[in-house]
């Protein structure tokens, strides 16, 4: 049946006249006839014409046979290691896919059409890139020579449903009166780090966080890969990392992006991720009037997180310790650590408030912090002594 698939899509492509912007209904229509020509010839049952015009389609218009895990809203994380391994999360657990790629040229083929989608370029000599798909799921790419068991793809789905903090409380990954602390932390413009590990839910996170900044602000949003969907201020500006390219095309950085941010006039400003020397940039841009702005970064532990924004800013700036800890102390307000649990839920793990710098070392209040209730349940319990949050009245 490979070998059929082979033959129609090679007449299908013969007919279509890729000169003009054609349809999917017109190349559907195309590729139905050459089957049904191709059935004249060959007898071919009917569920196995139904099958053929499904993934030919998806390979010429698509993703190939990544459009099925794609069109799956269970399916959250797509891993491909070569064209013969392919695995899928779903419910937090991970799957061999018992569908491969025929050849890597065809894994080629799909990788190409996913890189210029976001207009990257992704090649022998620039073998690792971060691009999107249409609907904003993120995608890493590796090339050999740098992957050495063929090309490396991992695609993290959004849900076509975002998020909210509703949504996310019905779930378990945070209580109401969390909910509540968090909603007027936006409202009344804290500054709020959101920190956690690999597929945590961050930037999922940090979409529904994002739902409670007012309508009538200017927001201004830098990542390297843009994928968040904020969907409630109209005034709002989404600004994306370049690399550079062989065809002259200069870099743009985040903290480039975060510079010229700052002369957009933004009520708030939300930095994806920070991994390096930016989270200088951003820490001051907090500290400029900015208040209210919002960020997430890699950490296991809000602690741990402070440790990583200090070597962070001191990687791209020459200035002391004690200067950079002032910086983060006056900048930050609230810390959210999210967690990955055993189960494959993501959840709150700890909500803590900046103390301020207490003998040269920045202190954090744990305001919510979960804690294991019954078979494997969590529940993130309020701690009490908020500083920012009159828990009776829902204020700050």
């Amino acid at each position: 049946m490979e070998k059929v698939r082979e033959e129609i899509r090679k007449r299908t492509l013969e007919r279509l006249d890729l000169s003009e912007e054609l349809t999917d209904e017109q190349v559907r229509s195309e590729i139905r006839q050459t089957i049904l020509a191709y059935g004249r010839e060959h007898y071919l049952p009917l569920d196995e014409k139904n099958r053929l015009q499904e993934e030919i389609f998806h390979e010429i218009r698509g993703l190939d046979i990544l459009e099925e895990l794609l069109a799956d809203d269970a399916v959250t994380e797509i891993m491909i290691n070569g064209p013969q391994a392919i695995f899928y999360e779903k419910g937090g657990k991970l799957y061999l896919w018992e569908k491969r790629f025929s050849s890597e040229g065809r894994l080629l083929d799909v990788i190409q059409k996913m890189a210029a989608e976001a207009n990257r370029v992704v090649n022998e000599a620039s073998p690792i890139a971060d691009t999107r798909l249409a609907d904003g799921s993120r995608v890493n790419i590796v090339l050999p020579p740098a992957s050495l068991d063929g090309p490396a793809v991992t695609i993290r789905k959004f849900s076509k449903v975002p998020y909210t903090m509703e949504r996310l409380v019905e779930l378990g990954a945070l209580t109401e009166e969390a909910r509540e602390y968090l909603e007027a932390a936006v409202q009344k413009r804290r500054n709020i780090f959101i920190s956690g590990g690999t597929g945590s839910g961050k930037t999922t996170f940090l979409n529904a966080l994002s739902a409670y900044i007012p309508s009538t602000e200017r927001v201004i949003t830098i990542e390297d890969a843009a994928e968040l969907q904020i969907r409630t201020v109209p005034n709002l500006v989404r600004l994306e990392v370049r690399k550079a390219n062989t065809e002259g095309c200069s870099a743009v950085s985040v903290r480039d992006l975060i510079k010229t941010a700052l002369r957009m006039r933004p009520s708030r400003i939300i930095v994806g991720e920070v991994r390096g020397a930016e989270a200088l940039d951003m820490l001051q841009a907090m500290n400029t009037g900015h208040e209210g702005s919002l960020s997430t970064g890699h950490a296991n532990s809000a602690l741990d997180m402070l440790s990583r924004l200090e070597t962070m800013v001191l990687q791209g700036s020459d200035i002391p310790l004690y200067a950079v800890r002032k910086q983060i102390a006056s900048a930050i307000d609230v810390f959210v650590q999210l967690s990955r649990r055993s189960d494959g839920s993501r959840g709150v793990l700890q909500i803590c408030e900046n103390d301020g710098l207490k003998e040269g070392e920045i202190v954090l209040r744990p305001v919510f912090e979960a804690e294991k209730q019954g078979e494997g349940t969590v529940c993130l319990r309020y701690m009490g002594g908020s500083k920012l949050w009159k828990e009776e009245s829902g204020c700050y």
